[in-house]
């Protein structure tokens, strides 16, 4: 385990800080739940967690400048993890109900509804791991991760270019395709929910924590 990493998990008023919070000690880290902006930025770490609506989440977000410390961080090549609607937020934009919602645009794309039979996407499902991922490293294929969502990001769209890396994308299915995860540089996020997601999830995290 990658004991002692200091870990925040940024409370912006969403998300299941408390099972994040134990998942992340179990595999070592070192967690705090805050909103303060000091200890947010300098931990060895930063987990955005997120549940509810986009554009809810992104109100929250802003109301303790998150969106300000998560592009911070990422400057200074700073870990970020973001998690289910901490993962969307990092989009360029959300539409639900037909609200559109911007995000922090740290990626391109746009958060919207699966088209699927049964809605949400709930319960334990695989996903398609690109060669190369530290996420997943040690991982076996088919294994599966806890879901819980209506919204997705179903076309990824930031392509490699000069001197910059195409970021590894891990995909998942439920009546369309979606991004279930992405690792790049210092940003990673994930869909599923790592910390409802038994010896599997703990695995995830505890490779994240290997990266700080």
């Amino acid at each position: 385990m990658a004991v002692g990493r200091r870990v925040v998990i940024l409370d912006y008023g969403s998300g299941n800080l408390r099972s994040a919070e134990r998942a992340l000690a179990r595999v070592g880290a070192d967690v705090t739940v805050t909103a303060d902006w000091d200890a947010a930025l300098e931990a060895d770490g930063l987990v955005v967690p997120g549940v509810g609506a986009f554009s809810a989440c992104m109100e929250g977000l802003k109301s303790v400048r998150g969106d300000q410390i998560v592009g911070r961080r990422l400057a200074g090549g700073r870990p970020v993890l973001g998690i289910c609607v901490g993962m969307q937020i990092l989009f360029e934009k959300g539409v639900e109900h037909g609200v559109h919602t911007q995000g922090c645009g740290e990626w391109p794309g746009t958060v919207e509804r699966l088209d699927a039979p049964v809605l949400p996407h709930m319960g334990w499902n695989t996903v398609s791991v690109p060669a190369g991922s530290v996420l997943f490293d040690g991982i076996e294929a088919g294994t599966r991760f806890y879901f819980v969502h209506s919204y997705g990001v179903r076309d990824w769209r930031l392509t490699a270019g000069p001197g910059f890396e195409q970021p590894l994308v891990t995909w998942a299915e439920h009546g369309v395709p979606f991004v279930a995860a992405v690792e790049n540089g210092p940003l990673s996020a994930t869909q599923f929910h790592p910390e409802k997601s038994g010896d599997a999830g703990a695995a995830l995290l505890d490779n994240w924590l290997r990266t700080l």
